[in-house]
């Protein structure tokens, strides 16, 4: 497979992102659409069901550039293209034949849902069209990425250069509205990258740049209810299921609370959720608290 086209920084950079940074993932509000005002949450399963009816229409009248990726033309960008499949095409394979997907419970008060506690699973759909050479992350790992969402519908509401890939400290992301922020900032976006792997070392070059190839590409979908839910944002309607185009360059394993002891080390019951670990009882998740070690 021929080397992706060099993706370049400057060294001085790259230095400055590796410090922690605490990044809620949201969208650019600079239109200066007023926000609306969150709405009543309706109960989370019936949202999901709604969701996970549009999610499959997709899946199945969709596809990406698969052959693209299986034999790579000359100068070939590896990026992920989603297209709807012309009707009375039935040579192409969709989305649905090549995803792949995993259980999420989410509890309904993450989203301050009244009445009693209901725990619903959500199905997270990802696919993953290079694979990587590197590691594998974890949900309490920081991921050093260049992302696209978008709606079903294709419209992109957010995106970053394709010279400039950010880090996200991946646990924020999955911060429930009770929890460390105001609302949930796509969990499904923590809990989907994991899925993936990051590329190869960084070649420096003559300039003072570096160079990252074979990095892991791909696709996640999830439903509402791991991603903003009620919460609407100018471009995204409230209970909107959302798709992230991922390239995953670079990983840093975290040590939140400097205590010696790495981040996913702290998520005592291995449920891949750090904010239900506290075990001294104090509100505070063990990740985050050096006095829980």
């Amino acid at each position: 497979m021929p080397p992706l086209k060099a993706i370049s920084m400057s060294v001085n950079r790259l230095v400055v992102l590796f410090v922690f940074v605490g990044v809620l993932l949201s969208c650019n509000n600079d239109d200066g659409d007023e926000i609306p005002a969150p709405e009543p949450p309706r109960p989370l399963g019936e949202v999901l069901a709604e969701d996970e009816a549009k999610i499959q229409e997709y899946l199945k009248t969709h596809y990406y550039n698969y052959a693209e990726f299986q034999n790579p033309p000359e100068n070939f960008d590896y990026k992920i293209k989603l297209q709807e499949i012309p009707e009375g095409n039935t040579d192409t394979i969709p989305l649905i034949d090549q995803i792949q997907s995993i259980d999420i419970t989410v509890p309904s008060q993450h989203y301050l849902i009244a009445g009693d506690v209901e725990n619903v699973t959500h199905k997270l759909y990802y696919l993953s069209a290079r694979e990587g050479v590197g590691e594998t992350l974890t949900v309490a790992d920081s991921a050093f990425v260049r992302y696209e969402g978008s709606l079903l519908t294709g419209e992109i509401f957010d995106q970053n250069n394709i010279d400039n890939p950010v880090w996200f400290d991946l646990p924020i992301l999955q911060a429930p509205a009770t929890s460390l922020t105001s609302g949930t900032a796509a969990r499904g976006f923590s809990e989907g990258i994991r899925n993936f792997k990051s590329g190869g070392p960084a070649v420096i070059n003559d300039d003072g740049t570096y160079t990252l190839d074979d990095y892991g590409v791909g696709v996640i979908i999830f439903p509402s209810g791991l991603g903003y839910y009620n919460l609407a944002r100018t471009t995204i309607s409230s209970y909107s299921p959302l798709i992230f185009k991922i390239d995953l360059f670079a990983m840093n394993q975290t040590d939140h609370d400097s205590d010696g002891k790495i981040s996913i080390e702290e998520d005592t019951n291995g449920d891949g959720y750090l904010f239900n670990d506290d075990a001294d009882g104090d509100g505070l998740p063990d990740y985050l608290d050096a006095d829980s070690n």
